[in-house]
């Protein structure tokens, strides 16, 4: 009798949690129904993110000399963001020019010997190969002296300085989180079974919480797939060219008309 009376406490609790967890979805669904009016708009909660933002990471080791740009603070498009001790790889580079030289004024003299069939069509095509592998190690360490100068991809603000000017970073460190608040987006996660009734390019009213005041958005884009666990499906909008004093990171309310 005991385990039997186990085993019925044991079902009846798993029915009352499997009901509780469906009453709370439906809670957490029951918004979106309710909100809508009598026009059809429904109302759904969106944040605003940016379509150019990025960690702009190390792509050497060395020490940093040069970071101008603080958090917050602004910058153009192919400013100067960090620069590296770059000593050794500009030796490097050096070396390698002058070894480059060297086996260029080589070949050049076995391309006369060979004129006076003084040498073969081997030596000359030796002197042609170290020719070669020289210039390509000039090009390795070109690439190398100008990944100690890192500029800006885009125009926009600094989020946040991962490192500091005099500290040694390895190769793949973090240094700036940047982000281009010119570029916003207004991303919504949306019921799925509102796919076949929205279209591309319908306007809609997104009114961020940070700012209280309207922005007409419309419709850019639909997400790829739809989120198999939670069935949502997500919207990109655009936002209008007058927005200014937006941020990435700002949240808000959408209204949308929802066709029936």
């Amino acid at each position: 009798m005991p385990l039997r009376f186990a085993r019925r406490l044991t079902l009846s609790f798993l029915m009352l949690s499997l009901s509780g967890t469906i009453w709370a979805e439906d809670t957490l669904l029951a918004p979106l129904d309710q909100a809508a009016t009598a026009s059809g708009e429904r109302q759904i909660r969106g944040v605003l993110r940016a379509r150019n933002q990025a960690v702009i990471s190390s792509e050497l080791s060395g020490r940093i000399v040069e970071m101008p740009y603080s958090d917050g603070q602004s910058f153009a498009k192919g400013d100067l963001l960090a620069r590296f001790d770059c000593s050794a790889y500009q030796a490097q580079l050096n070396a390698a020019q002058a070894a480059a030289r060297a086996t260029q004024e080589e070949l050049k003299h076995k391309k006369q010997l060979a004129a006076l069939n003084s040498v073969g069509r081997f030596e000359v095509a030796l002197a042609e190969a170290h020719l070669a592998q020289a210039q390509a190690e000039t090009q390795v360490y070109q690439v190398q002296v100008k990944r100690c100068s890192i500029t800006a991809p885009f125009s926009g603000n600094v989020v946040q300085r991962r490192a500091q000017p005099h500290e040694s970073v390895t190769s793949g460190s973090p240094l700036l989180e940047v982000v281009d608040n010119s570029t916003l987006e207004i991303y919504l996660l949306l019921p799925s079974s509102w796919l076949n009734r929205l279209q591309l390019g319908q306007t809609f009213e997104f009114t961020p919480d940070e700012t209280g005041k309207p922005l007409t958005a419309k419709i850019k884009r639909l997400g790829a797939r739809i989120d198999e666990g939670s069935q949502t499906l997500l919207l990109i909008g655009s936002l209008p060219e007058n927005g200014e004093g937006l941020l990435a990171g700002m949240s808000g309310t959408a209204q949308l008309k929802v066709a029936p």
